[in-house]
């Protein structure tokens, strides 16, 4: 997931060596009431990646990249694909094209709803109801897959 985001091997290894780091320092704030452990590492993991991916320091380095990081990149390689054995695709294949569409580039890309509106051309209530309406898909979906 980190790599997904990120896209670069060696940020992403400090990124997950950062998340580690976090988790051990706030694993008292782990609330099992509110989620399983696996999903509240998997969000500080997505967010410690998109923080980096956001900071300065990371885009300026991101402009000039060695041929040799695109070059083997075949692009099939899909972050879905890789989490299958946990049944994300599955859950996250229910979803109208639409609704995912909007929670593929939120979640793994990190765009706010205002950039995803700006950046697809879809109007800001357009992309908060389908958001919406995938949240309702998928916490129904979870509920069943539990």
């Amino acid at each position: 997931m980190v790599l997904k985001v990120v896209q670069e091997n060696d940020r992403a290894e400090e990124v997950l060596q950062d998340t580690f780091v976090k988790i051990w320092r706030s694993s008292a704030s782990y609330d099992p009431s509110k989620g399983r452990l696996f999903t509240w590492m998997l969000n500080i993991a997505r967010n410690t990646a998109l923080d980096v991916v956001r900071s300065a320091d990371f885009r300026r380095s991101a402009k000039v990249q060695p041929i040799g990081s695109n070059v083997y990149r075949t692009g099939g390689e899909d972050l879905r694909d890789q989490m299958d054995h946990i049944g994300v695709d599955s859950i996250l294949g229910t979803l109208p094209p639409e609704q995912r569409e909007v929670i593929d580039i939120a979640y793994y890309q990190g765009w706010t709803q205002q950039e995803i509106a700006d950046r697809t051309g879809t109007p800001l209530g357009t992309v908060k109801s389908r958001t919406r309406a995938a949240f309702n898909h998928l916490r129904e979906a979870l509920k069943e897959h539990r």
